[in-house]
């Protein structure tokens, strides 16, 4: 019996396979013949693989950046990072993560079938990820064993909800359609980016991010993997010298054993290399996944959308990605001398560095969504002020965690952030039994609504 609850587990738990499973259960439900089902099914794992080894392959890019840039500036403090913390977590609280994060999922599907939050959440390392998170905080709320299962995965399949629906205006204006959702734990961020957006407003005649006009001589600017190396061959020149000149130990280890310049531009071009992998990926799992989740849409959940990963508005707006990486990573630095000058005037902060994988995935983000609503203006400052929220959250939530005994490293990404200083400071006000209390009304609050609404409706007719 275990050995079938660890296998279930795992495969719920390893994003390819269960993207895979809903594309199959979505071709089953539409009655495809067994070829369709199986060529759709292997091509969707393989579109998710795809946009998955891209991604590893932009982190190992990009993570010696970030480490550079400390060692440039000698600047010490904590750099977020989802797994760093997930990893820790687990230790302590794998079973209860474990069952959340299953139970989440049905509690999701539930949520988008009877209540007008029609979206099912597809990004399984990020609801595992919450799943931890909250397993954590509600146990120190006092919550243990079915309690804190039952009530842990009331709260994930509400968030797993929510976070897409309060995107999916943005999406609408980014992709031109209704057919997907955002399916990531940043959505306050990239909320606000795009709310930022609307202050400059955006017309037929508004500059956007693809837009930028490049002089003759460098029309070759216009292919993005050009223009991607190189800024980011820009990016990594200045900090990888300063590093090699001034730190040489140090600078060797990172760069293990290359010269520092042909170093800085393997990593610029792979970086490229691995934004053209995802991509590709993106482009085969759409093209998989929204023919196969009309099934679902029509036979299990009617109207559900697939809520996807952040990568998957990459394509449609690609300078956006770029822009709102350095813009978002200019605005981490400028939080970071915001929490430096304040732990001078006396006042308690954890010194978050900016970590560069939350700034490129989550900054690409929030700047094509500042574009969708501002055009360039609103994907500049909407991503500035990404990477600033960003900064500041991870500042409040540390000391949190920091009290349940996870010191030096803390979550990246807005939702986690929110959600835990939420529910961290909840603690501080009521107790595990009526925070429980407070969480299933949560869950059951959309269905009412709706089914009021349904009501009235029917009763208008």
């Amino acid at each position: 019996m275990l050995g079938i609850l660890n296998f279930i587990q795992q495969v719920l738990s390893t994003p390819a396979i269960f993207v895979g499973l809903i594309a199959l259960l979505g071709l089953a439900l539409q009655k495809k013949d067994a070829q369709t089902m199986v060529k759709g099914t292997i091509k969707t794992i393989l579109g998710f693989l795809v946009l998955n080894a891209g991604s590893t392959v932009v982190q190992d890019a990009i993570i010696p950046f970030g480490d550079l840039f400390t060692l440039a500036f000698g600047i010490e403090g904590v750099v977020p990072n989802n797994e760093a913390i997930v990893s820790l977590g687990l230790d302590q609280f794998a079973v209860q993560t474990a069952s959340i994060f299953a139970l989440g999922m049905v509690a999701n599907i539930m949520l988008a079938r009877f209540s007008g939050m029609k979206y099912i959440f597809l990004t399984g390392h990020h609801a595992l990820y919450m799943a931890c998170l909250i397993a954590i905080t509600l146990s120190i709320a006092g919550l243990t064993g079915t309690p804190l299962i039952i009530g842990g995965a009331l709260l994930l399949g509400f968030i797993m909800a929510a976070f897409p629906a309060l995107m999916q205006p943005t999406i609408r204006k980014v992709t031109g359609n209704d057919m997907l959702a955002l399916g990531h734990f940043s959505s306050t961020g990239y909320f606000i980016s795009a709310q930022i957006g609307k202050l400059f407003g955006r017309d037929e005649n508004t500059k956007t991010t693809e837009d930028v006009n490049f002089p003759q001589g460098l029309s070759f600017l216009r292919e993005n993997t050009i223009s991607i190396a190189i800024a980011m061959f820009i990016c990594y020149l200045p900090v990888a010298g300063i590093v090699n000149f001034r730190n040489y130990e140090a600078a060797a280890e990172i760069f293990a054993g290359d010269n520092w310049l042909l170093f800085s531009i393997i990593k610029s071009i792979t970086f490229s290399a691995g934004i053209y992998i995802v991509l590709a990926g993106v482009r085969m799992l759409i093209n998989e996944i929204l023919p196969a989740f009309k099934g679902i849409s029509e036979k299990l959940v009617p109207n559900a959308k697939p809520a996807l990963d952040c990568p998957t508005v990459f394509p449609y707006a690609p300078n956006a990605v770029l822009i709102g990486f350095l813009c978002s990573f200019i605005g981490g630095i400028a939080g970071l001398v915001a929490l430096a000058l304040m732990g001078q005037a006396g006042i308690a902060v954890a010194i978050i560095l900016p970590g560069a994988v939350v700034h490129f995935f989550c900054g690409a983000t929030a700047g094509v969504c500042g574009n969708a609503t501002g055009g360039l203006k609103g994907a500049v400052v909407g991503s500035f002020v990404h990477g600033i929220i960003v900064t500041f959250l991870a500042a409040a939530l540390y000391p949190i965690l920091g009290a349940l005994g996870f010191a030096n490293t803390t979550f990246s990404d807005a939702d986690f952030t929110v959600v835990g200083i939420i529910i961290g400071n909840l603690m501080k006000v009521i107790n595990g039994n009526t925070l429980l209390a407070v969480i299933v009304i949560l869950f059951i609050l959309p269905i009412l609504f709706n089914y009021t609404i349904g009501r009235k409706k029917a009763e208008n007719k």
